[in-house]
């Protein structure tokens, strides 16, 4: 299984967009820490089991195969203030969220469903079903 944390496991322009994030969260005093960026489909089915059939929390809404995580366009970060991941600032969210969409990525947190504050993806207008397609 693959649950990588690694830049650099992203496709190239996100992952310099992710990297450009970062630093953009640095000039205004936010801390970032990558949580989560490339995940093969047992990951994404393991994360989907929490909370289903395993224990914890409900993590994800989707399958293997149905993640951006799964394609390499998506990250999930969290902010740190501290020393500390700050899970409860909807504020400090908003403002790490606005960053991350002023770079052209799509932040989870402006979903009506789901909401999914730590995550950010760039498909370039792609939908799972074509990135699906593309790697078969």
């Amino acid at each position: 299984m693959i649950n990588s944390r690694k830049i650099e496991d992203l496709l190239p322009e996100v992952a310099e967009k992710c990297e450009a994030f970062i630093t953009a969260c640095a000039k205004e005093d936010i801390d970032t820490i990558i949580t989560s960026t490339f995940r093969d489909y047992e990951s994404q089915d393991a994360l989907y089991a929490q909370g289903r059939t395993l224990p914890g929390p409900k993590v994800t809404q989707v399958r293997g195969g149905y993640s951006f995580h799964n394609f390499r366009v998506a990250f999930d970060f969290v902010p740190i203030v501290g020393g500390k991941a700050i899970w409860n600032d909807s504020a400090l969210w908003a403002r790490c969220g606005k960053i991350g969409e002023s770079l052209g990525f799509e932040w989870g947190g402006s979903w009506a469903k789901f909401v999914d504050k730590p995550h950010m993806q760039l498909t370039g207008g792609k939908t799972l079903k074509q990135f699906r397609i593309k790697t078969v």
